[in-house]
């Protein structure tokens, strides 16, 4: 061991942490977006249905606007459904990447620090049940009931 180990393992301690730090901050910031994007959105629809109001000249143009602005808030809930789903599943995936080289380069430098590579097999042994969740799912035999 060097006498250099204590401060090794804090910088890799301190970098691992700053880079899961901005990896919540670029995923909140994603949101952040995402819901900007949601509010103009309906503030444009709001405005419309507004001049729409405005416009209608006799009973009957107003008898049909609760039908049509239901219709109109309908779809584009939905449409706001399905641009939520796609803003959390690329979020998420960015940040499993993101953590997953975080916690391969944390390894490295830890290894570095006690000397090792990062190939190491005690090394990766002590790790492997405590990163196993952020690891690439691996394939799994098929089960006596499945063939």
């Amino acid at each position: 061991m060097n006498n250099e180990l204590p401060i090794q393992l804090y910088k890799a301690n301190a970098e691992l942490q700053l880079q899961i730090t901005r990896l919540l901050q670029e995923s909140g910031h994603c949101w952040l977006e995402a819901m900007q994007q949601l509010s103009a959105g309906s503030v444009e629809e709001t405005t419309a249905r507004i001049q729409g109001l405005q416009q209608a000249a006799d009973w009957q143009a107003l008898a049909t606007l609760p039908s049509e602005v239901f219709r109109c808030l309908y779809q584009g809930r939905v449409g706001d459904a399905q641009a939520i789903a796609q803003t959390t599943a690329k979020s998420q995936a960015a940040f499993v990447d993101g953590l997953r080289q975080a916690l391969t380069t944390w390894q490295g430098s830890v290894s570095e620090a006690f000397g090792t590579s990062g190939d190491s097999a005690p090394f990766v042994q002590l790790f492997q049940p405590w990163a196993q969740p952020w690891s690439a799912p691996a394939a799994t035999p098929q089960s006596k009931a499945e063939k």
